[in-house]
């Protein structure tokens, strides 16, 4: 881009300087949205935790937000919910985090979450029962512990209810414990799926629920709200797992679908008891950007930015990261370990490489608000998203999408020099930082 756009960005640059008034601008900008998504461009980057952490008690604490609803399975989170609003069983927030254990553990397991959610739990503490933020997940990947979660319940509150959902079930034990095995079987059209039997356990859950609701009050609803997203997960899993062999489209669509429902779901709940329901969202740029404003929609791929627009309009305010270079945590290969890895500088036709042109390291503008801040970031250029798997070997056509950044975003927050986020369990190979990489490199 040229000197012209970079001379009418720079007024807007607002400077990140640790300081408790940093994000001033940016939550006089959200205003009085109800869904702030705060993104990420990778999934292994120290700033990025902090950052969300530092915005969402700002918004909890200043604009009263309600729950924080993160890229990670239902069951996993709801065991940190339950300890951070005080009725779960953990000693601390290390225990409650135990439950993630399925790849890439890092993304959870880490020291900027391990604080956010030892802050929350404190802040908590100091407010009455009904009045507690929620931490929730809305990713969809834990099939069989959403199965087992809807029995425990049931085996408490129905045992013969328990006894109907547990035959229904049975029919993923063909499977054993590999969902992707069930999903290529499946597809293939070597089997019969499983959809049907999810599909009528998840309508005997909402019947339940009903029920409960009428019947024993807002605790046993909290939990039977619980057990039905469960219920309603183990449907579109299945549902996902099968469309991951029939194109990336199709299984993309699913999962951010599913996504946005969980979203819906919380929001619908929370206001019931609540009045408008407040939701702050961690997850990766790539879902939380407008897909429209991408060549993600060339692809025929929505996301979770694209559908919160969609239905909520302007109360759906969109937030995406960025960095120029350092270090990352992240994984050669799927299941791999954590790695250290070296971030290499962003290439040239690219907004990354665009901002590191800029003065100030760290800093973040607004363009929701401003005519001229949008207007300077209005062209296609590549936009970088690095997930678990990082490959600089492979940069250009592994990591980089074509965007328009006024159009995805409603303000974008960058550090130029980044480092890679602190996993509680730091294995032998991310204490070993990786050889920076050769350049150039393939792309």
């Amino acid at each position: 881009m040229a000197t012209a756009e970079l001379h009418a960005l720079e007024q807007h640059l607002v400077p990140l300087k640790n300081s408790s008034a940093d994000y001033d601008r940016l939550l006089e900008s959200i205003g009085e949205s109800r869904f702030v998504l705060l993104g990420e461009a990778t999934h292994g980057t120290h700033e990025f935790y902090h950052a969300r952490s530092e915005i969402t008690q700002r918004l909890i604490e200043e604009k009263g937000f309600h729950a924080v609803v993160v890229e990670a399975d239902w069951p996993d989170a709801y065991r940190v919910n339950r300890w951070v609003r005080g009725s779960g069983e953990d000693e601390d927030g290390v225990e409650a985090l135990g439950d993630f254990q399925r790849f890439p553990t890092w993304m959870w397991r880490n020291a900027p979450v391990l604080e956010f959610v030892g802050w929350l739990r404190e802040s908590n503490d100091g407010r009455p029962e009904d009045q507690r933020t929620g931490f929730y997940g809305m990713d969809l990947y834990s099939l069989h512990a959403s199965i087992d979660a809807v029995l425990k319940y049931l085996n408490r509150t129905d045992p013969e209810a328990a006894r109907r959902a547990r035959e229904r079930y049975s029919c993923f034990e063909n499977f054993g414990e590999d969902p992707q095995a069930y999903g290529y079987l499946t597809a293939r059209g070597g089997v019969d799926s499983c959809e049907d039997a999810a599909v009528a356990q998840l309508v005997e859950m909402r019947e339940l629920a009903a029920d409960l609701a009428r019947r024993d009050g807002w605790l046993a609803e909290d939990e039977s709200f619980f057990a039905e997203q469960n219920a309603r997960l183990a449907v579109n899993a299945e549902r996902y797992y099968r469309l991951m062999y029939r194109g990336r489209a199709s299984s993309w669509n699913m999962r951010d679908r599913h996504m946005s429902e969980t979203v819906e779901a919380l929001d619908q709940q929370i206001s019931r008891r609540k009045g408008r329901a407040k939701l702050v969202i961690w997850a990766h740029n790539s879902h939380l950007g407008d897909a429209r404003a991408t060549e993600m929609s060339r692809r025929g791929e929505l996301n979770v930015g694209q559908l919160m627009r969609e239905r909520y309009g302007r109360d759906a305010y969109l937030v995406g990261f960025t960095t120029h270079s350092g270090t990352v945590t992240a994984a050669d290969d799927w299941d791999g370990p954590a790695r250290r890895k070296h971030v290499v500088p962003a290439l040239p036709d690219s907004y990354e490489n665009f901002l590191h042109n800029f003065k100030l390291r760290d800093f973040y503008f607004v363009i929701r608000d401003s005519r001229s801040a949008a207007e300077a970031v209005d062209g296609i250029l590549l936009e970088r998203a690095i997930g678990v798997i990082y490959r600089p070997e492979t940069e250009r056509m592994s990591h980089y999408f074509e965007a328009v950044l006024s159009r995805q975003f409603d303000a974008v927050i960058h550090f130029d020099r980044t480092r890679a986020v602190e996993p509680l369990e730091r294995g032998a190979l991310w204490t070993t930082e990786d050889q920076p990489p050769t350049w150039p490199f393939t792309v």
